[in-house]
């Protein structure tokens, strides 16, 4: 259910199979998470960050559950420093916004996870 949606202007070339791969991996991981739950999506976009086209990026997490105030700043720590190793993106130039989902606001497999989690 935690989706985690990377936007960015590097080149889509970096966006091996590898890193994918790790940043899923990454995911599950800092959020306690089975991967087999986690979703990682990397998109190359043109912009600017702070009035300059230099590598930035702009990430949204959302799960349900897993996100608060401390959370938040682990996440944001271990992806930074992810996605300035594999992709160079400096941390001050990465921002990241955290949605903690609502079960009835999440849907699955033709229900939603309101219901997976027997509620009615």
């Amino acid at each position: 259910m935690p989706h985690l949606h990377l936007l960015t202007n590097v080149s889509q070339d970096s966006f091996t199979d590898g890193f994918i791969s790790e940043t899923s991996k990454l995911l599950a991981q800092t959020l306690g998470k089975p991967e087999s739950y986690c979703c990682f999506t990397v998109q190359q976009v043109h912009g600017a960050f702070g009035g300059s086209n230099k590598k930035f990026g702009s990430a949204r997490l959302m799960s349900i559950g897993c996100l608060g105030v401390k959370e938040n700043q682990k996440h944001s720590a271990t992806l930074s420093k992810h996605f300035e190793k594999h992709l160079g993106i400096p941390s001050d130039r990465l921002y990241f916004e955290f949605v903690d989902a609502k079960p009835a606001d999440v849907g699955y497999n033709g229900t939603t996870f309101h219901a997976i989690f027997g509620g009615h």
